[in-house]
């Protein structure tokens, strides 16, 4: 059993991501017709039956599942290997695929894309920006960057940073509304909730140390009266004067130090908020994917110290 045209995979590929084989078709710039035909010749060399047909998509079956992850990961060493050989082994090239939180974009991660590209003039960036969890493989995604713990064992993550989130507001909210003196009194405050994995985030972590061997820890379940699913429209409605909200102090950290934005509880550590570069643990990792990553490790590192 062989398979004969490895544009047959692509196909393959394309349907599953796209969910119909007149999307695909587009995505190749090929005809419906032609797709057809190639996923129908895949069958049949496989002697399998790759794709089950509902009223509205096709949807992978067991079989299909087993040879889609297989068939990735070669099309993605095959592309290594042709960049590699085409522009030699110094010189990086391709298309990389990336998610990552808005506030983080556009603080932080457009500048340093820039500075990447400008280094590999023949690597290209496509950043989806989004706080929203996104999922590696059925997003087509070479690499997501996310605050938080890992919650999925099928991504590899490597830490980029160490953060905490901080609870924060702009001078004029705190001249109209006074400091809270204790994370309870966040209680009484106009709060900004962000939703992270889907939730609104209404539990807010706090931490002061004691005289003893233990940490005084809060959590305090906030009633909020503004909630975005947008990092970044959170940290504007702080600016605005619009209320309390617990950001990342990566997102906020001109702001504190140009004074555009306060601590709320300053004699309190926010709760810890590692900040990771995601990819799928079964999948190859291009070169110029490993190179950007390295890239943004040292951007972080430069910027901690």
């Amino acid at each position: 059993m062989k398979i004969e045209n490895i544009s047959d995979l692509r196909v393959l590929l394309a349907t599953a991501r796209q969910g119909s084989l007149s999307a695909a078709a587009r995505e190749l710039e090929i005809t419906p017709a032609a797709a057809s035909a190639m996923l129908k010749r895949l069958e049949q060399q496989l002697g399998a039956r790759l794709f089950v047909r509902s009223t509205r998509a096709l949807r992978l079956t067991s079989e299909g599942e087993l040879l889609l992850n297989y068939a990735r990961r070669a099309l993605e060493l095959l592309e290594e290997g042709i960049t590699q050989v085409g522009v030699g082994t110094t010189h990086l090239s391709g298309h990389i695929r990336v998610a990552a939180p808005s506030d983080l974009s556009r603080h932080w991660l457009l500048p340093w894309f820039d500075q990447f590209m400008e280094m590999h003039p023949q690597v290209s960036i496509a950043l989806t920006v989004s706080d929203k969890l996104q999922d590696l493989h059925r997003d087509a995604l070479d690499l997501a960057i996310r605050y938080g713990e890992l919650a999925d064992s099928g991504l590899v993550a490597r830490l980029l940073a160490e953060t905490q989130r901080i609870a924060c507001a702009s001078p004029a909210y705190f001249a109209r509304h006074g400091y809270p003196s204790d994370p309870d009194d966040l209680q009484r405050h106009d709060c900004i909730s962000l939703h992270i994995a889907g939730q609104r985030d209404t539990l807010w972590w706090f931490s002061r140390a004691t005289s003893g061997t233990k940490p005084d820890i809060r959590e305090v379940r906030i009633q909020p009266r503004r909630s975005v699913d947008d990092g970044a429209l959170a940290h504007d409605w702080a600016l605005g004067g619009k209320g309390i909200t617990y950001k990342s102090a990566l997102d906020i950290h001109d702001d504190l130090q140009q004074g555009r934005l306060l601590p709320a509880l300053p004699d309190w550590q926010g709760k810890p908020y590692p900040l990771h570069a995601l990819y799928p643990a079964n999948r190859f990792l291009p070169a110029r994917v490993r190179a950007l990553t390295d890239f943004l490790a040292q951007q972080f590192a430069a910027l901690r110290r």
